[in-house]
């Protein structure tokens, strides 16, 4: 029997009775591995980072987006894949907003985009979910504004900074987000946006009172040792379990162990 993908009135209905299970798929073969336990398989452009060792999320491009975003649905079948929007993709106008979403929905197949932004973003979601197009928004620390924001660090301190959060959430679900990533946001306050909205939120560094929980897979897996976020809790460490793996490896072709002849084609077994 073939799979059924979850859509987004089932994350509403889900949304009410535990929160929702996010976690970032950049590959067929993640997406294969998380998809029967998660939710939402979100493909993030954190994917410039983890992937292409870049600095930020900005070099990524609207075509690596969806390239990944293409891999994460092939290898998937039952969780909702929703596909970032990158750096300079959306904020030009909504009808370049909407071409090159409606791009990103045809060629991968996912279900839903998500778009970093706040009340300046809020004519963009609507004008896109009026035409069909599913947005889950972002707002709190958001990558895409890091140089403009000052750097990554929480959001939401003091009461001004706390009252362009709720500004933002309100005009984002007001525009029709189906939900709310909220990043990098101090706990009150988070907490308090996912009380005033009809809509689940996402945290990641925010509250576990959100709607749901996202973090970024290899970072809960242990695959980088050099800085780990403290809003990450880690539940594998892989990194020596790999780097293990690999010495053995490079010592038995070294030594001439690897490949044995069980390994080679054209040898007759003896007896």
């Amino acid at each position: 029997m073939t799979a059924v993908r979850r859509t987004i009135r089932d994350l509403h209905e889900q949304a009410r009775k535990a929160p929702l299970v996010a976690l970032t798929a950049y590959t067929a073969p993640i997406a294969r591995l998380l998809d029967a336990e998660v939710d939402i398989l979100l493909v993030g452009d954190s994917l410039g980072m983890v992937l292409y060792g870049m600095e930020t999320t900005l070099g990524v491009s609207l075509d690596m987006m969806i390239a990944h975003g293409r891999a994460v649905v092939r290898g998937s079948s039952k969780a909702c894949v929703v596909v970032d929007m990158p750096f300079g993709s959306t904020q030009e106008s909504p009808a370049l907003a909407f071409r090159n979403a409606a791009r990103v929905m045809s060629e991968t197949g996912c279900t839903a985009v998500k778009l970093e932004g706040g009340a300046e973003m809020a004519e963009t979601i609507d004008f896109l979910t009026r035409r069909g197009i599913p947005v889950m928004a972002h707002i709190g620390l958001k990558p895409q504004s890091v140089h403009a924001d000052g750097g990554y660090h929480a959001h939401g301190r003091g009461e001004v900074e706390a009252e362009i959060l709720f500004t933002d959430a309100r005009a984002v679900t007001q525009a029709g987000a189906f939900a709310v990533v909220v990043e990098g946001t101090v706990e009150p306050v988070a907490r308090h946006v996912t009380e005033i909205l009809g809509v689940p939120t996402i945290g990641i560094g925010a509250s576990p009172a959100c709607g749901g929980q996202v973090l970024v897979t290899e970072d809960m897996l242990g695959l980088f040792n050099d800085f780990t976020p403290k809003f990450v809790k880690r539940y594998a460490d892989l990194t020596p379990t790999i780097q293990a793996a690999v010495r053995a490896y490079a010592e038995d072709v070294r030594a001439r162990r690897f490949p044995a002849l069980e390994h080679c084609f054209g040898v007759e077994k003896k007896g």
